[in-house]
């Protein structure tokens, strides 16, 4: 593994997002998420897609979208594509959609055991990414536990994978470190809360001991309050 590098600069985003599914019922950060804010301004605005607003829902005309090889794809920005309510049905149809382009498709998911489900049928352009954002269990959303996302992930035979260390909050070093470690992520995106949200966060002194543990490349985005 590559040694670790820091940048001080705000979080790259995907070039591009795609949501032909939207939707989730995790409720975390004690029902603060900004993705729910998001769909209850859009069904406000009488979007079509949006018309119940966080709730779950499959949009197949979003499936007809095709993509140049050089833009990267965050897809389901607005929601959890593997959440256990998603039909195997609708996931399979993304996957297949995305087979037709030869853009760089970014998942990102808090359950990450169902990733083994479609792992013969994702396509080798994919980035698959889970949320970890501390190796203590506090009890803020209703998403499988973080100890659970990093026994699937850890165990996941993917060459690209990403771990999303945000909102990161307060953590045990050696342990979130060696969970990194193990899981072999290409990338490690690490940020604190940006919403208000009253997170049990860790110190800036505490996260860059951690970044500086890492031996993968750290994205860090600086925004404490």
């Amino acid at each position: 593994m590559k040694r670790s590098r820091m940048f001080h600069l705000d979080r790259p985003r995907p070039v591009k997002t795609w949501n032909p599914v939207h939707g989730c019922r995790y409720g975390c950060y004690r029902g603060n998420c900004w993705a729910a804010r998001m769909a209850k301004h859009l069904q406000a605005m009488g979007l079509e897609s949006y018309q119940r607003g966080f709730e779950p829902a499959f949009v197949e005309k979003e499936l007809s979208k095709r993509f140049g090889p050089d833009d990267v794809v965050f897809v389901v920005s607005m929601g959890d594509l593997f959440g256990d309510w998603v039909l195997s049905e609708w996931i399979r149809k993304v996957i297949d959609a995305a087979k037709l382009s030869p853009a760089t498709f970014f998942f990102e998911t808090k359950n990450s055991a169902r990733y083994a489900e479609f792992l013969d049928i994702f396509p080798k352009n994919a980035i698959l990414s889970t949320t970890i954002e501390t190796n203590r269990d506090y009890g803020l959303s209703s998403a499988p536990p973080v100890g659970s996302r990093y026994e699937a992930f850890k165990n996941l035979s993917w060459p690209r994978k990403h771990v999303s260390v945000e909102p990161i909050m307060d953590f045990d070093p050696e342990v979130l470190a060696g969970w990194l470690f193990n899981i072999g992520p290409e990338i490690v995106s690490v940020g604190f809360d940006n919403y208000h949200n009253r997170l049990p966060e860790p110190s800036l002194e505490k996260v860059m001991l951690l970044i500086q543990m890492q031996r993968v490349n750290t994205i860090f985005e600086k925004n404490q309050k």
